[in-house]
C-alpha cells in the first residue's frame, strides 16, 4: 500500500496502535505521524509503514496545509483528527 502525506493513519504496532494520526513526512520506508497531542508537530513519531494501516486519505483545511508544507498548529491537527473521529462531513468543515 501507498501513502502520502496528509493521509489519516492508525498504527497496528506499538502502545499508540488504534489512534488516528496525520502523516506529515514519508522517507526511507517510515512515516512520520502526529495528533496534535502526544505527537505533536514539533515531536512527530517515526513508525515504519508496515505498522500503520490506511483509514482515510486526507481532506479539508489542515490536510491541504500538510500537503502543501504551510505551518499548522497543533490544535488545528487535534480538531480536524476529532471531527473525523466523529464522523462529521466536508460539509460542516471536517476532514
Amino acid at each position: 500500500m501507498t501513502f502520502d502525506v496528509s493521509d489519516i493513519v492508525s498504527p497496528t504496532h506499538g502502545h499508540d496502535s488504534g489512534t488516528l494520526l496525520f502523516i506529515v513526512r514519508i522517507e526511507g520506508g517510515f512515516a512520520w505521524l502526529v495528533d496534535g497531542k502526544r505527537r505533536p508537530i514539533s515531536r512527530p513519531k517515526r513508525k515504519n509503514i508496515r505498522h500503520i494501516r490506511l483509514v482515510a486519505r486526507g481532506h479539508g483545511p489542515t490536510a491541504e496545509k500538510i500537503r502543501k508544507g504551510e505551518p499548522v498548529t497543533d490544535s488545528e491537527i487535534r480538531r480536524s483528527l476529532a471531527r473525523f473521529a466523529a464522523g462529521a462531513s466536508e460539509d460542516e468543515g471536517g476532514m
